[in-house]
Formats: C-alpha cells, sequence, structure tokens
C-alpha cells in the first residue's frame, strides 16, 4: 500500500501544482499521445527480454502494490523450520530427516511454516543442500562454495525483472520526444492553413508528449524498478541466511548456534531479535 500512496502523491503534486498555475487539467489528455509513448515503450518490452521475464515483471506488479512477504514473520519462518529440521537431524541422525527432505508437502516439519511451502523455490533450495549434507561427503567449505556459486546465479535471475524495467524507464524520456517530435511534423503540416490558436494548442500537444515520457519514467516506471531491486535484493538475503545456517550446522555447531548465524545475516530492517527468534522456534 505504500506504494500505492507515493504514486498517489506523485500524481496529486504535479496535478495540482499544474492546476494551480493555471493550466487546465483536460489540456494533458492527449490519448493519441500515451498510445505512442505507451505502445512503442511497451513493444520495445518485449523485444528486448523473454517471454519468462515478461511474467515475473507482471506477476510482481500486484505483490509490490498490496506488499511483499518479506517481514519479522517471514523470517521466523525461515529459521524455524531451518531450526527444527536441524535439531532432528541432530537427535535422530541425518537419515532421519530424509522423509521430509524427499516430501516436503507432507512433512510435519514444513507443515508448521505454510509460508515457506508455499515458496517452492525456496523449498526446494533448502531440501537441495539438505540432501547433499545427509550423504556426509561433502566438506563445509565445498559446500559452501556450492552455495556461492548457486546463490550468485539466482541473484542474477532475481534481479533480471528489475534490470528489463529500468530499461524500459531509461527509453521513456525517449519516447515523450518521439511524440513530441511527430507533433511538430504535424504543426509544421498546417502551417499555412491555420491560425494562431490552432498552431498553438498543437504546439501544446506536442510538448505534452515530452512531459508524459518524463513524468512516467521519473515517476512511476523508474521508482516501480527500483522497488523491484529492492525486493530482490531482500529474496536473495533469505537464501544467504539459509546457507550460513546450514554451512554452520555443516561446521559441527548445534542447531541454535547456527540459526544465529543465519540471523545475523539478514537485513536489519525486518531481522528478527535473538529472544523472539529463541521464543518463536520454543512457540513451535
Amino acid at each position: 500500500m505504500l506504494k500505492i500512496a507515493g504514486f498517489v502523491v506523485v500524481i496529486a503534486s504535479v496535478l495540482t501544482g499544474f492546476v494551480l498555475s493555471g493550466g487546465h487539467l483536460l489540456a494533458l489528455w492527449h490519448p493519441f499521445e500515451i498510445l505512442i509513448i505507451g505502445g512503442a515503450a511497451f513493444g520495445a518490452f518485449m523485444v528486448a527480454n523473454t517471454m519468462g521475464t515478461i511474467k515475473k515483471v507482471f506477476g510482481k506488479i500486484p505483490v509490490l502494490l498490496f506488499g511483499h512477504k518479506f517481514s519479522k514473520a517471514y523470517y521466523l519462518d525461515v529459521l524455524g523450520v531451518l531450526y527444527e529440521v536441524l535439531n532432528k537431524s541432530r537427535r535422530e541422525g541425518m537419515m532421519a530427516i530424509e522423509a521430509d527432505i524427499e516430501a516436503p508437502d507432507q512433512s510435519p516439519i514444513f507443515g508448521k511454516y505454510p509460508a515457506i511451502l508455499k515458496d517452492q523455490r525456496m523449498t526446494a533450495f533448502i531440501c537441495d543442500y539438505l540432501r547433499i549434507m545427509t550423504t556426509g561427503n561433502m566438506a563445509p567449505h565445498e559446500l559452501e562454495a556450492l552455495f556461492d556459486v548457486e546463490i550468485s546465479t539466482l541473484s542474477e535471475e532475481l534481479q533480471e525483472p528489475a534490470h528489463a524495467v529500468t530499461r524500459v524507464a531509461d527509453a521513456l524520456p525517449g519516447f515523450g520526444i518521439v511524440a513530441a517530435v511527430l507533433g511538430i511534423v504535424i504543426t509544421m503540416g498546417i502551417l499555412g492553413d491555420a491560425d494562431n490558436t490552432e498552431i498553438g494548442e498543437k504546439v501544446a500537444t506536442a510538448l505534452v508528449g515530452t512531459f508524459l515520457g518524463i513524468w512516467a519514467a521519473y515517476g512511476f516506471v523508474g521508482p516501480f524498478a527500483a522497488a523491484m531491486t529492492h525486493e530482490a535484493n531482500e529474496e536473495a538475503n533469505s537464501y544467504e541466511a539459509i546457507k550460513m545456517c546450514l554451512v554452520a550446522s555443516a561446521q559441527g555447531l548445534p542447531p541454535a548456534l547456527a540459526v544465529e548465524f543465519g540471523r545475523k545475516a539478514l537485513i536489519s530492517d525486518h531481522r528478527p531479535s535473538f529472544t523472539e527468534l529463541e521464543e518463536s522456534v520454543r512457540g513451535r
């Protein structure tokens, strides 16, 4: 909802200032200018990206507008499921968690954490590395190196939708100029037959194209791309926390201390305190 409030502020401040300066809102309404700018920007977006990236971008829109999942409660779930799995493996042996990691949707441990189970990529990530750890043939530093390679690839993948939207934001002022130039071309075509009022209207329409392109880029699309970047960074950070937990466990640390390593890796904005993590784990 914060994103929606920000967009409302952008619209209200610009349009209110325009009206208070003596402007008329209808002077800014030129649907053909919007068609030129929006259509060209969307077409370029389609050319520059794969269908997978396009779907990810549109999938992020409702998530960012109506609240994302990364919060203190979510991070408590991430650390909680890791603690329970590691605690079970420490008490009963690594083979005891085989059923949990082979069928997490049927696991009583994962079943306590529906937010994690709903995220299929994160669930698969956790289970894959626990499966590797059950083999007992990989040294902790080798496990950490494998984590680093996958998280690096994953981070690039998570950032791609934000990069795609950023490229659109960079192109919008240029498409605004395209709309303005086309407006001037139309104006030049009627110079001999139109009066000053009509010529003024045509020039104003052309200038609106430039305004719309710049306003859309810096007031809407650019900030949205920045929000997507922040979202991707938070998601990558949650995988980094998982890495810290599992590597610490592979080094022989007890589950309570292993999840503390993961907690320390989290971004401070939503990082639970030591006491909050301990109470959450005990409550489960």
